[in-house]
C-alpha cells in the first residue's frame, strides 16, 4: 500500500516539478567481479555513479544474463538470482537506470560492490 501511494504522489508531480521519476527495483551484489575491472578501476569508483546494464541474450551461461558496465569497463554481472525481471525489463525497452550503491574492500568479491537498479517513469 504504500508502495502505491508513493508512486500515486510521485506520478503527480507536474513535469516542472520532476524531468524523470525513478523507482528502485532492487539492489544486488555485483556478480564476478573478481573476474572484470573491478580491480583496476577500484580507486575510481564512487557510490552513486552511474553504471550500463547490457543484456546479452545469446550468453552460453545463462540467457537472462545482465552485463554491468562503468564508462564502458565490464565490471560483473546481475546476479543470476536477481537478473530475470531485468532482463525482461530491457527486453522490453524498459528504461533503467543503474548506480553504485555501497562500496566495500571486504576480501569477499560478492560484498565489495552493491548496485541498485530503478525504472524511470
Amino acid at each position: 500500500m504504500r508502495l502505491l501511494l508513493t508512486l500515486s504522489l510521485a506520478l503527480c508531480l507536474s513535469a516542472a516539478q520532476a524531468e524523470s521519476i525513478r523507482l528502485l527495483l532492487q539492489r544486488s551484489p555485483l556478480a564476478g567481479s573478481q573476474y572484470y575491472a573491478v580491480g583496476a578501476q577500484w580507486e575510481q569508483l564512487r557510490v552513486g555513479d552511474r553504471l550500463d546494464l547490457v543484456r546479452e541474450p545469446d550468453n552460453r551461461h545463462d540467457p537472462y544474463a545482465v552485463r554491468v558496465e562503468w564508462r564502458g569497463h565490464q565490471l560483473g554481472y546481475v546476479p543470476r538470482a536477481d537478473n530475470r525481471t531485468i532482463a525482461a525489463a530491457l527486453d522490453e525497452g524498459e528504461r533503467l537506470f543503474a548506480r553504485i550503491a555501497q562500496l566495500s574492500r571486504h576480501p569477499d568479491p560478492w560484498q565489495r560492490v552493491q548496485f541498485e537498479v530503478y525504472i524511470e517513469l
